[in-house]
């Protein structure tokens, strides 16, 4: 379970996997920015300094653009569709996958600069640690 594909994608703390990284589901749009100021499960802080997340708009640039680039060409390649069926389905896609995509460009980044810890994760399944609430900051 140590792995950084299932931090990322299950959207937990990279120190622990135990704690979430945000307050709400990944699909509500209630508050979809919605995000913890530091590890509910182990304090490992999610803001560790001013500015962090915006290496993180570069991944989800990066990562969204190839993913738009492999749904148009199979949608138009593979299943034959037109080009503006195409682009129509792909635009749905993407506004149903905005806020989810957010969130995973947001975690990639996190698991980028602090990785696992065995030690943290076993103190957390023990409860030898002692955290404060978290509190939620609500911006990009």
């Amino acid at each position: 379970m140590a792995s950084k594909f299932y931090s990322i994608f299950a959207l937990k703390c990279p120190t622990c996997h135990r704690g979430d990284l945000f307050s709400t589901p990944s699909f509500s749009f209630r508050e979809p920015f919605a995000q913890y100021t530091h590890c509910p499960a182990c304090a490992q802080p999610y803001f560790p300094e001013p500015g962090f997340y915006y290496g993180a708009m570069f991944i989800s640039y990066i990562g969204s653009g190839f993913f738009c680039l492999g749904v148009v060409m199979f949608l138009r390649w593979v299943l034959d569709w037109s080009m503006f069926a195409s682009f129509a389905a792909l635009l749905a896609i993407v506004a149903i996958l905005f806020v989810w995509w957010f969130r995973v460009a947001r975690s990639a980044y996190l698991n980028l600069v602090y990785g696992f810890k065995p030690e943290v994760a076993a103190a957390v399944d023990a409860g030898k640690l002692e955290v404060a609430p978290p509190k939620t900051v609500n911006h990009t």
